[in-house]
């Protein structure tokens, strides 16, 4: 598929959803590497929602994508930092 293919029409809103072991380690190191991308999130665009147990936390960051590539590396980054379990 080439760039001129894709889905999407950027610069779009665009979900970015990552679950891990619930703690301040996971919490601060996925905004970092989101902000790194995308840059300051508002407090709006974050949400999360932990899991029955509360062992685990799902959090949803809604971005400004502005380009597949972009959007690539904020993968890369996240199932890179050793603290995501599934980045979607």
């Amino acid at each position: 598929m080439s760039e001129g293919d894709s889905l999407f029409v950027f610069p779009c809103e665009f979900p970015i959803k990552v679950m891990g072991r619930d703690g301040e380690p996971f919490r601060s190191l996925t905004l970092a590497i989101i902000e790194r991308h995308a840059g300051p999130l508002a407090p709006a665009q974050i949400t999360e929602r932990p899991s029955a147990k509360g062992n685990f936390l799902a959090l949803t960051y809604t971005i400004e994508a502005q380009s597949r590539a972009q959007l690539d590396a904020i993968y890369q980054d996240l199932t890179a930092s050793g603290v995501v379990l599934v980045a979607l």
